[in-house]
């Protein structure tokens, strides 16, 4: 029987590119990248829940805009603070314990998250369960924080240098099949739910789901090969005195703190604009929510190869533009299929490219032993910017309409202004560390149509081998 993962991590090739001290060190980083792609897979049937349903979760416990705008500030301010607390556990502790220890926590954590449905449904403490599963989950993403810096070190001491385009872009791939079949089965189970008047029952039982596959993560990440590693005191330096250096890594991160700044202030709030301003159904909710995945999946390979042959800034400026365009689609258009498909295909290649070029430049820019306080230092950066921009996105949604057409307006437009602003101001600062191909030059010519066709269709061939 054939393995229904071969074409999702044909990994082959990247696992030819392995190096070690020994062949027993060689085949454990190979048999790591296999078991890392399948735990990826797991961990986002997990992630896949809790991101996609806790924002319905909360408005099902009485939630307005302004609720969701402290919800996703607070836990996008969390995170980044804890990954600080995280990087520097690692001058004490193993890289793997901390993640062991950190995902099962996470796991556990998820009990009580599932547990309020139970007492919302009961009409026990109503008024308060609210802010119970704010609280709850900013203990879930604050332990995620604290584990993220030591992954991504591990993971950037068992990646082949060569490909950690190619790789991220199929790890990724693998955690988005899964994310769909979460993303799936919860609308399945929350429309079947909700046609019996137990809709809040549906999200403790998915958040249940999400229980039990943070366990699973848990369980394949003990099996995995950990290489000895050391962090001494001297590679860490202040969050000051990495802004005061504010060197090509420094610039792409206030990049990156500025974008998100402008991201927020729409993106946490198209979940409460598609279910009560265009009255969209779970399963239509749904279909729109996992459209950006697909798309996700088909262009994240294509990607990873521009990211390792023609840099990461390329794939940066794709993401700009594309996340730009994305809230004009939703102020501008209103029929059901265009925006479950359009707005889908944008973010799904914007994610692609956003994702993939964030993981190699860092890997391409920052030395193996300070990878994880420069990680956590941008994740801080990121994080104030997450946690400005979703307060200003809750406050203009709430209470501030300057026209008639919805309370959405203002806030949605005012973010695609900004990213298009962020990208044209900050990206022509970066430049990508390694030696990288250029692009080859487009040759389209109004005179000769047909041969220009042909001539962008080889192009495209070109850049995509």
């Amino acid at each position: 029987m054939k393995n229904p993962w071969k074409k999702v991590i044909d990994i082959e090739e990247v696992e030819d590119n392995v190096d070690g001290k020994s062949e027993r060190v060689i085949h454990a980083k190979q048999k790591t990248l296999e078991r890392n792609i399948k735990e990826g897979a797991v961990a986002s049937f997990s992630n896949g829940i809790s991101a996609t349903y806790i924002t319905p979760f909360a408005l099902a416990l009485k939630a307005n805009a302004f609720h969701i705008g402290v919800l996703s500030s607070v836990a996008g301010l969390a995170s980044p603070l804890s990954e600080i607390f995280g990087s520097r556990m690692m001058l004490k502790k193993s890289r793997k314990k901390i993640v062991l220890t950190f995902v099962l926590l996470q796991a556990f954590m998820l009990i009580p998250v599932a547990l309020l449905g139970v007492l919302y449904w009961k009409g026990i403490l109503e008024n308060y369960l609210l802010y119970a599963l704010i609280f709850l989950y900013t203990l879930v993403v604050i332990f995620g924080g604290i584990l993220a810096p030591s992954w991504f070190s591990w993971m950037g001491d068992i990646i082949p240098e060569k490909y950690r385009g190619r790789y991220t872009s199929m790890r990724n791939r693998a955690t988005e099949i899964t994310a769909i079949i979460a993303i799936l089965i919860g609308a399945f189970i929350l429309d079947f739910f909700k046609t019996k008047g137990l809709a809040i029952i549906a999200f403790s039982i998915l958040f249940t789901f999400a229980f039990f596959g943070r366990i699973v993560s848990y369980n394949l990440l003990k099996k995995e090969y950990s290489p000895e590693f050391k962090v001494k005191k001297s590679s860490y330096f202040s969050f000051f005195a990495f802004l005061r250096r504010f060197d090509n890594y420094g610039k792409f991160s206030v990049y990156l703190a500025i974008f998100n700044f402008a991201l927020m202030i729409a993106s946490p709030f198209f979940s409460v604009y598609m279910l009560e301003e265009l009255r969209f159904s779970y399963t239509t909710f749904t279909l729109a929510t996992i459209s950006s995945s697909i798309f996700y999946l088909a262009f994240s390979p294509a990607i990873g190869k521009i990211s390792d042959k023609y840099g990461s800034m390329k794939a940066l400026y794709i993401s700009n533009f594309l996340f730009a365009v994305n809230p004009l689609l939703w102020m501008f258009f209103r029929d059901t299929w265009f925006l479950i498909i359009v707005p889908g295909f944008i973010v799904g290649v914007a994610n692609a490219a956003l994702i993939t070029a964030h993981t190699k430049f860092t890997y391409d820019s920052v030395k193996p032993e300070k990878r994880g306080i420069c990680l956590a230092y941008t994740s801080l950066l990121i994080g104030i910017g997450t946690f400005v921009g979703s307060l200003l996105g809750g406050f203009l949604i709430k209470y501030v309409h300057f026209v008639s057409y919805n309370q959405f307006f203002f806030a949605f437009i005012l973010s695609a202004v900004l990213r298009f602003a962020v990208g044209l101001f900050f990206l022509p600062h970066v430049k990508d560390e390694e030696k990288v191909k250029k692009l080859p030059h487009m040759h389209l010519s109004i005179r000769h149509p047909i041969r220009s066709i042909h001539t962008e269709f080889t192009w495209f061939k070109t850049i995509f081998k």
